[in-house]
């Protein structure tokens, strides 16, 4: 079993990270720099919507990095974060399957 995979999964603020960026249009206004489906979402709005500090969200964005569920792009001065649908369709498959 994937430690981190797990770790980054039991987690309700990751949970909700993880949703809104299957949709970010949906969830976040537009940006200045960076499209938000092509580019990711800026890790500023990602702390706002969840109502944490920069830094509070900075450590989830790090679980889910270091579990391969998203990854960051550095734009400018600012990371936007996007899912890995490859990874999260892979975990998908470790968790349904028998352990």
């Amino acid at each position: 079993m994937d430690v981190d995979l797990v770790k980054a999964l039991a987690n309700d603020k990751r949970l909700l990270i993880l949703e809104w960026l299957r949709e970010p249009e949906r969830h976040f206004p537009p940006q200045r720099d960076g499209d938000l489906v092509r580019d990711g979402v800026c890790s500023l709005f990602i702390a706002e919507k969840l109502g944490v500090s920069q830094p509070t969200c900075g450590e989830h964005l790090k679980v889910l990095v270091k579990a391969g569920l998203i990854r960051g792009r550095k734009i400018k001065q600012w990371v936007f974060y996007q899912r890995d649908e490859d990874r999260i369709a892979a975990a998908k498959e470790l968790l349904s399957s028998d352990w």
